[in-house]
């Protein structure tokens, strides 16, 4: 019976690829605003009634500085039950060399100056009827917590790569961290 030879380097590298702590709110959420707020859209993940998860790409109309995220949804839509039924979410965002995820409680928000105020010429397009109108529900996910990657850039890490298989060493990783999101 043959086995695999060991890496020496697989203690100091299980090491490195843990995520660093979260650091609390203070620290955290203007972290996640600033990773995520140019976010054209997300994935927003539900609990189905089976308890399967279901993803699907959702536009992200505003990250406001305590890290609430809004969206907008046809109110008969699948996710809407969802949310009614398990309010417990996660949406995952992906930018260039950095990502996202973030866990939290989805509210259905009866506000319609809160519709107004978020309303854009998108909405107009997707929904084509206004704010105010009942077969658009708003969406409030407060979140909880999260981690990130954020990724040196393609060059850096390519030349990371070339520089660990040529004279040793760890290619360059980027910033991994856990967020802890709640106030």
């Amino acid at each position: 019976m043959s086995t695999a030879p060991q890496n020496p380097n697989a203690d100091a590298r299980s090491q490195t690829s843990r995520p660093d702590p979260a650091q609390g709110p203070t620290h955290d959420l203007p972290k996640f605003v600033e990773l995520v707020e140019g976010a054209r859209t997300c994935m927003f993940t539900t609990v189905d009634e089976d308890g399967s998860l279901v993803s699907r790409p959702m536009a992200v109309q505003a990250v406001d500085p305590d890290g609430t995220v809004w969206f907008f949804a046809f109110s008969d839509a699948p996710k809407i039950a969802q949310i009614e039924s398990n309010a417990e979410v996660n949406l995952s965002f992906g930018q260039e060399d950095t990502w996202v995820s973030a866990s939290g409680t989805a509210v259905l928000v009866e506000d319609v100056a809160k519709k107004r105020e978020l309303w854009n010429p998108f909405a107009t397009a997707w929904f084509q009827c206004e704010p105010e109108d009942e077969i658009v529900s708003l969406i409030r996910v407060d979140t909880t917590s999260g981690e990130y990657w954020d990724s040196p850039g393609k060059a850096i890490a390519l030349f990371g790569v070339l520089k660990a298989l040529t004279v040793g060493g760890e290619p360059i990783d980027g910033d991994n961290a856990k967020l802890d999101l709640a106030e």
